[in-house]
């Protein structure tokens, strides 16, 4: 299965560049950059991914992204996270950063945007595409979501959409309505994540509210049968990360998440990595361990990587559709 999963043309659409720093990696830049570690190695920092909940994991992350600072920074981390997903047949990426993160540090979002993109640049290398979605982190507020956006306008021709991600309790969408009346004018797509660690209302209110195209996680959907019916009938994409939601005890078991029910039930599901160097596991690894959670036969696997390139921003005629459609045909899927 492994192989097979590795070999079919998927889109990732749920990860978060950040997300992707290796404690190897960290420990290099920080050499780089003159900068010490809480940790004293890296042994000692991997054993401190043992997260509790959403924000045990997000207070080691915000402190691992402090490494980063220079344009070459930022182009490495994306470079190594792009040759990682070309390897587990990812064709498409659709990758969330959070200029928020660095600006509040004194990092430039010319920094930020300009290191991402230059290695975005490169994608085709890889026999891929790529497109840059600025996430607004919801634990602040909606006006600094707002100038975060207008300061990112100056580099629109680099931006694919805008998410919305952090600590979700007790922070619904509607807070981030401004941001994403301008994300709209500006022609901008819009998804957001919901539904995660709050409640079903808040993917009402990132649908009818700030009018998002795509449900960033969205576990929690399953709750309520009128939104899942809602879900099916627009069909509104919901790109889950399966390992995230383990490691972040959103599910207490991969044999207990709900994505094969909602795939089941018509809804378009995707599989994605989230935070992969934080949650034990690239894309292929998260559809291994989906499948291998679900029981899931070889079809219901292929069938999520189609959806994903159907849930990506690419378009119809993209010749990606016709590459899977052969891929699977040799499988004979």
């Amino acid at each position: 299965m492994d192989t097979f999963i590795r070999s079919l043309p998927k889109a990732e659409l749920h990860l978060h560049i950040e997300g992707t720093l290796e404690p190897e990696m960290l420990f290099d830049l920080a050499r780089r950059n003159g900068l010490a570690s809480s940790y004293g190695s890296v042994a000692e920092l991997r054993a401190a991914y043992d997260f509790s909940d959403l924000q045990s994991f997000l207070d080691i992350y915000y402190e691992g992204a402090s490494v980063l600072r220079t344009e070459e920074d930022f182009f490495d981390l994306t470079w190594a996270y792009l040759n990682r997903a070309a390897a587990d047949g990812v064709r498409r990426a659709e990758i969330f950063f959070d200029p928020q993160t660095h600006t509040e540090r004194g990092v430039s979002i010319e920094t930020v945007i300009n290191g991402i993109g230059g290695a975005l640049d490169r994608s085709h290398e890889l026999g891929m595409s790529t497109g840059l979605i600025l996430c607004f982190l919801r634990h602040l507020s909606g006006k600094q979501a707002l100038e975060t956006l207008e300061m990112a306008l100056p580099h629109r021709d680099r931006l694919l959409g805008v998410g919305l991600d952090s600590s979700e309790a007790g922070r619904p969408p509607e807070l981030f309505r401004a941001a994403y009346d301008l994300a709209r004018q500006e022609g901008l797509h819009l998804v957001a994540h919901a539904g995660e660690e709050g409640p079903p209302e808040y993917v009402w209110q990132a649908l009818d509210v700030l009018g998002v195209e795509r449900i960033d996680h969205g576990v929690r959907s399953i709750e309520d049968p009128v939104l899942v019916d809602r879900l099916v009938a627009d069909q509104i994409p919901l790109t889950m990360c399966p390992l995230s939601n383990l490691k972040l005890k959103v599910v207490d078991d991969l044999n207990h998440h709900p994505l094969a029910q909602l795939q089941d039930s018509g809804v378009l599901v995707t599989v994605n990595s989230d935070d992969p160097a934080y949650f034990g596991g690239y894309v292929g690894d998260n559809y291994v361990a989906i499948s291998a959670g679900l029981d899931l036969r070889q079809s219901e696997t292929a069938q999520l990587a189609r959806n994903s390139l159907t849930a990506s921003f690419i378009f119809d005629d993209d010749p990606l559709f016709a590459e899977f459609d052969r891929v699977a045909g040799d499988q004979k899927i």
